[in-house]
């Protein structure tokens, strides 16, 4: 994608990547996973369908990266002096037009409900209506005056509608009923993506209160910010448990594999500081724990029996 202003450089694949933060994917591909075991072990999923509705779930994810980034940058919310990475701040080590980048964004949105067609196709408007309402939380969290990613709600409503929405939009297309009760089997999911906000929003407080924003974190200040992240990744853990032993109990039998596997990561994550010099190492170790602790959780509740269709 080229810009339209002389003097800028041109937006490549590799700085659309970038934009698009693979990194921070586990948040859309673990809640979908959890969404499409449930559906197989219940009624029976359609393969085409699951790899559709994910593509659908990475395309708003990697819209709501963009558009972060964009708007971080034409506020003036990130800076060489407190970017830790080239590759976390495209806009600001690369001469690009940010009109590119919000093209960029907008382009992932338009994406994502092109391939909605074929999911109304399959599944009807239900689908639809929660994608609408996922879009506009993309866009608000962004965009406008006072963004939500400027208030003490990044954390809630990027697991409400990452963990909670994505499960239960995904379940009612696969299956053909919207089950209030996925939320509920996603609930550790909601719990993990927010606390891949809050680590971000942790290591970012003394940059977030120069640029005014009231995150949690920024009101709880560090200290007692980490200790109610370190009790966040307690519960995360122990809701899994408990779900997986009041609903999927044959699945309790991944228990060890998952203690053993998870409980390094985890060590890891709960003596991290939580300071710019430690962000990097912490978005990773909260993403991995994502993709550990998703993954064990869908292998338990496929573990009650899957029925999967081509």
């Amino acid at each position: 994608m080229s810009s339209n202003s002389a003097g800028y450089e041109r937006l490549t694949a590799r700085m659309a990547l970038q934009l698009a933060a693979p990194h921070t994917w586990p948040a859309a591909i673990m809640p979908c996973l959890i969404a499409v075991c449930a559906a197989a072990t219940h009624t029976g999923a359609s393969a085409l369908l699951a790899c559709v509705l994910l593509a659908i779930c990475l395309l708003m994810q990697s819209a709501v990266n963009t558009f972060n980034d964009y708007y971080d940058f034409v506020k003036g919310s990130d800076s060489v002096r407190d970017a830790v990475e080239a590759s976390d701040a495209t806009l600001v080590y690369n001469n690009v037009n940010p009109r590119a980048a919000l093209m960029l964004g907008i382009g992932f949105l338009a994406a994502a409900f092109a391939l909605g067609g074929y999911v109304i196709a399959e599944a009807g408007l239900i689908p639809l209506a929660i994608g609408l309402i996922g879009a506009l939380f993309v866009v608000l969290y962004s965009a406008g005056k006072t963004p939500i990613s400027y208030l003490p709600l990044g954390e809630i409503v990027s697991g409400f509608v990452m963990g909670g929405l994505i499960p239960l939009a995904c379940y009612q297309a696969l299956t053909g009923d919207l089950n209030w009760l996925m939320p509920l089997w996603a609930a550790p999911e909601i719990i993990g993506v927010g606390l891949i906000m809050m680590t971000n929003n942790t290591c970012d407080i003394d940059k977030d209160i120069a640029a005014g924003r009231k995150t949690l974190s920024t009101l709880l200040g560090r200290p007692r910010a980490r200790r109610c992240y370190r009790f966040a990744v307690i519960v995360w853990m122990a809701a899994i448990v408990v779900l997986c032993a009041t609903t999927f109990p044959q699945g309790l039998v991944m228990l060890p594999f998952m203690l053993l596997a998870c409980w390094p990561l985890a060590k890891a994550l709960l003596a991290n500081p939580l300071v710019p010099a430690s962000r990097v190492a912490a978005m990773g170790q909260i993403c991995s724990m994502n993709i550990a602790l998703g993954a064990f959780h869908a292998a338990m509740i496929a573990a009650c029996g899957l029925c999967i269709v081509w």
